[in-house]
């Protein structure tokens, strides 16, 4: 179901879309690059809107609502955060940042990927968990994608790793949604340069997330996956992918934080379901290129899949290229949501059946603007008006933290949302449902 959301504020002026290059984190469209040809530059998205052909000298102030399918969506006052889709063409996203949230990724099977024929090597061995050590593991297990956009072949570029031995590449859904969408040419580039035909199996915008079917790679020995909560605050990964489309680039940083809710939205289509990621943050370079690529530990598994980035401020000392302020979706979110994608060619999001509003400064928690008809959260007993300040026992800062939070959870699941209602508190039990995106 499609709600119209209140226009968002303008974002600060600081802050503006990363650079990209031909032939890497979101939207379709284009981003500046660094003296490379092909490149037009860009200015800030809007958030629910594309991304408007702007001098780099100056982010745009305009902000436009638009339409996001989902019962809960957020009225986001954003900041400019950056994914990069490379090939002449970069990505552009609009993102928010909120208080700590919790992580977790609800699954029937416990790695999310039943049937699935994954890897279960060992993890590298404790004497030889250093970044070269894990470059040689995974740089045969990582690709860089090139597909169509906006009608141009290899438009966007980003990246992609080998999620089983059937030829299934885990990517992002911004790296390859306009190809998809206008039948356009996606190929696959190994680590040796052959090139294959690829197509899309399902994607999840909500997420950003794409599974995609290779064949010519089938056989090969995919990537070990991980669990993002397991990492510690600076501990060291490593970022392989395709930055402003060079391929087979290794990075490393540490883990800056966890459970950042970070959300995203698309610069194409202004009715694009917006994302929402319990990211892992990190300093490890990041730039368009890397979308879709993996984020790795010492131990050679992957914890994450590179989505976004922040940029500083254009003009006078700006930039747009890695500050070190990376963006990864958690492992656990992609096991359950490639699983879904191979299992019925489309992905699952919760929703409660609620509008909720956001960007109030002056409210700790969730304002409930109106209680959708026949919806999980009218069963429930919430009305207009209600403030919702825990979900689970964890705190609710206000709308946004309050789905990004529904949206590491499963639909079937019952939640408790901690409500306030003229001035008491009372604990709801919620029946999440839902919605495909």
């Amino acid at each position: 179901m499609t709600d119209e959301p209140r226009a968002p504020e303008p974002a600060p002026d600081s802050w503006v879309p990363p650079a990209g290059q031909p032939p890497p984190p979101y939207a379709a469209a284009a981003v500046p690059g660094p003296q490379l040809p092909q490149t037009p530059p860009v200015a800030p998205q809007p958030s629910w809107g594309p991304v408007p052909l702007a001098p780099v000298a100056g982010p745009s102030s305009d902000r436009r609502a638009g339409r996001v399918s989902g019962w809960v969506w957020p009225a986001v006052v954003a900041l400019a955060l950056v994914v990069g889709l490379v090939g002449g063409l970069a990505g552009g996203v609009i993102w928010q940042q909120w208080e700590d949230d919790r992580t977790t990724a609800a699954g029937g099977d416990p790695d999310g990927l039943a049937g699935v024929d994954t890897t279960s090597l060992p993890p590298l061995a404790a004497d030889d968990r250093s970044v070269a050590a894990v470059a040689q593991e995974m740089l045969p297990r990582t690709v860089q994608i090139a597909a169509a956009l906006g009608g141009q072949a290899g438009g966007a570029t980003g990246s992609g790793f080998l999620l089983d031995r059937q030829g299934h590449v885990v990517t992002n859904n911004h790296v390859v949604a306009d190809a998809d969408e206008n039948d356009g040419l996606i190929e696959v580039v190994d680590e040796e340069g052959r090139r294959f035909d690829a197509e899309v199996v399902g994607r999840s915008p909500v997420y950003d997330l794409a599974v995609l079917k290779v064949p010519g790679i089938e056989g090969r020995d995919p990537a070990a996956l991980g669990r993002s909560r397991a990492l510690r605050v600076g501990e060291t990964v490593v970022a392989i992918g395709s930055p402003l489309g060079l391929s087979s680039t290794v990075t490393s940083g540490i883990v800056s934080a966890l459970s950042r809710p970070v959300t995203t939205s698309q610069g194409g289509d202004p009715e694009d379901d917006s994302s929402f990621i319990d990211a892992v943050q990190t300093d490890a370079a990041i730039n368009p290129g890397n979308s879709g690529g993996p984020l790795v530990n010492l131990r050679g598994q992957v914890v994450g899949v590179n989505s976004a980035i922040a940029t500083a401020g254009s003009g006078l000392g700006g930039g747009s290229g890695n500050i070190g302020v990376g963006f990864a979706i958690p492992v656990e979110q992609v096991r359950v949501t490639a699983d879904q994608i191979l299992r019925d060619g489309e992905a699952q999001y919760p929703v409660i059946g609620a509008e909720v509003q956001t960007g109030d400064d002056t409210t700790s928690g969730a304002e409930v603007t109106t209680v959708l008809p026949d919806s999980p959260a009218e069963a429930a007993g919430l009305q207009d008006g209600d403030l919702v300040v825990g979900l689970d026992g964890d705190l609710v800062t206000d709308g946004v933290a309050l789905i990004v939070a529904l949206r590491t959870r499963q639909p079937g699941e019952t939640v408790e949302l901690t409500v306030r209602r003229d001035g008491e508190e009372q604990q709801v039990e919620v029946v999440l449902a839902g919605q495909t995106g």
